[in-house]
């Protein structure tokens, strides 16, 4: 059962009591009303987002982990070593195996924290608020519009239920992205008449076929280059970008039209996923957005957002330049990837039931928008991607044959 707010509030009131009377100073009183947290998926990033949600708040304790892979689990509970002692309570709560979101969200915990690879996020996502536990979820939420729609769908749901739900998009919770943001939509730029939005960089890792591998183990564990996992790097990736004009806009684009392909990345050791795409993005009052994404080693790189206003330009975060006038952000910028948390902890102790599930997701389909136009070579409308029945994830998937999926090729 979720930890209520009124819950929360009465047992922390009981402790500080009881200290008080004790002559312990304020500075050092612990809530006994500890917000268990479970964590599906082990990996750099999963235990990355432990460390965080622990960092936030000292009422969050780490109660139950669950990975696919043993080997993957016991890493992670490594990388997760340097947690305090008084938030690591997992013991034997270590689950294994594609039931292990199951056994995480039954454990008796308050919060799941979804970090697998993305085509398994709207199956556990959906479970998890089934179950009435609040979320934290990493980007992308899906990789095809099947996902999306179970996604908005649990989202409604947690609505419903008033269970907060953040996801990994941490621009959205950066303290200086905030503030320009603020001051563009008040206007500081005049009105936003064109975008621009890159995430260009080098190779990622991959992970070799071992000669004991099935088909699917070996893909799941080189997961960034199969779209029924990762989304392709368009959404996996460059999702980040494309939500900061999302959020400038305060609204999604209606179509995508892409140039995409598969140049250098082209062995079967990387699946069958594209190297670069290229797209414009048409919001419903015709602003352009211009979407670049590559991973390609020995290109230069870029990473950044480019917002073009009818009185001036913004880099979305750290500044604005409209004629004589300049703000820049000064002071204090913490972690964004702690803050994420931190809101998560506060809509939980305030039961706000703060929410990011649709927003996420309408984010999330934009780059598959993208992506589906990469592959096919056709202007996708947002109307074509929310009513396809393009489902890529299968519904049971279990450590045995799965042939290759071809490299889209556009145009055909």
């Amino acid at each position: 059962m979720s930890l209520s707010r009124r819950e929360f509030v009465a047992a922390t009131a009981v402790t500080g009591a009881m200290l008080a009377t004790e002559g312990v100073f304020a500075g050092e009183v612990r809530s006994a009303a500890k917000i268990k947290v479970g964590l599906i998926g082990c990996g750099g990033r999963g235990s990355g987002a432990a460390r965080d949600c622990m960092a936030a708040d000292k009422d969050f304790e780490l109660y139950a982990v669950g990975d696919l892979f043993e080997d993957r689990l016991n890493q992670g509970m490594g990388w997760m070593g340097d947690i305090p002692a008084a938030q690591m309570n997992v013991g034997n709560r270590k689950f294994t195996g594609f039931d292990a979101y199951k056994q995480v969200i039954d454990s008796g915990v308050d919060v799941i924290i979804l970090t697998t690879p993305p085509g398994f996020r709207p199956r556990h996502f959906s479970a998890a608020i089934e179950a009435g536990k609040h979320v934290f979820m990493e980007k992308p939420v899906a990789v095809d519009p099947t996902g999306i729609r179970m996604v908005m769908a649990a989202a409604e749901m947690a609505k419903k239920k008033n269970l907060t739900v953040v996801a990994g998009t941490q621009r959205r919770h950066d303290v200086a992205y905030n503030q320009c943001i603020s001051r563009i939509k008040k206007g500081e730029i005049g009105e936003v008449v064109a975008m621009n939005c890159y995430w260009n960089q080098g190779g990622l890792w991959k992970v070799d076929r071992a000669a004991n591998m099935s088909d699917t183990e070996w893909m799941i564990r080189n997961w960034l280059y199969f779209t029924m996992l990762s989304g392709d790097h368009i959404a996996e990736q460059h999702i980040h970008n494309i939500d900061v004009c999302n959020w400038v806009m305060g609204e999604h684009p209606v179509s995508a039209m892409s140039l995409a392909g598969r140049q250098v990345r082209t062995g079967g050791d990387y699946g069958h996923v594209f190297d670069h795409f290229a797209t414009e993005f048409v919001y419903a009052n015709g602003v352009k957005m211009i979407s670049m994404c590559r991973q390609i080693d020995g290109c230069d790189g870029r990473v950044s957002e480019h917002i073009v206003g009818s009185k001036g330009i913004s880099n979305a975060n750290t500044s604005i330049k409209a004629g004589k006038k300049a703000w820049r952000f000064e002071g204090d910028r913490p972690n964004p990837y702690v803050l994420e948390h931190v809101r998560l902890a506060k809509s939980i102790k305030a039961d706000e039931g703060f929410n990011e599930g649709k927003q996420v997701a309408e984010s999330t389909l934009t780059a598959i928008m993208g992506r589906m136009a990469g592959y096919s070579g056709k202007l996708i409308t947002w109307d074509d991607a929310m009513k396809s029945d393009l489902k890529l994830m299968p519904d049971d998937m279990g450590f045995g044959s799965m042939p290759m999926p071809a490299v889209a090729i556009p145009g055909r």
